[in-house]
């Protein structure tokens, strides 16, 4: 059985996709990066589920502390969205276009976005480029509701 390149990628591009800013911290560094691979996992608990590149900076960083936050989006946010999608090396040097509060896990949560949860990790799978994390919500705070920014309102293809 060959696997059509092609229709694979028309057809994974279709799926919806969020556009969230995923923050960690290790000590006084902290990062972040944008990820649109993420979706609710459980209700009870209340549960996400992300895929991290496994050659990034925050892959390790996520492993080691267990932690992880994620920032909601408004739709008019694309262009923060991509001052932390461009590659980095390292920790850090994202944060200076726009303003954050550490959260009750000490986690950075955007001011502007639509708000943020907190997540501890309870589960992860390393398979193929990127690694799934399971992230139970600890926290959750909303700075002021809209409508959140998905991957087709920016015009970008990511995945398939």
């Amino acid at each position: 059985m060959t696997l059509d390149a092609e229709a694979k990628k028309l057809l994974l591009r279709k799926i919806p996709h969020g556009i969230f800013i995923c923050t960690v911290r290790d000590g006084d560094e902290i990062n972040g990066f944008t990820a649109s691979w993420v979706t609710q996992g459980s209700f009870v608990p209340p549960l996400v589920v992300m895929a991290v590149r496994s050659d990034g900076a925050s892959n390790s960083v996520i492993k080691s502390t267990k932690k992880f936050s994620l920032n909601i989006l408004r739709v008019d946010q694309k262009d923060l969205a991509a001052v932390f999608f461009k590659p980095q090396r390292g920790l850090g040097g994202r944060f200076e276009s726009t303003t954050y509060k550490f959260g009750p896990l000490g986690l950075p949560l955007l001011d502007d976005a639509i708000g943020g949860v907190e997540c501890e990790l309870v589960g992860q799978i390393n398979h193929g480029d990127h690694s799934v994390f399971v992230g139970e919500v600890k926290t959750a705070n909303v700075n002021q509701d809209g409508q959140a920014l998905n991957l087709a309102d920016t015009g970008w293809s990511y995945g398939g």
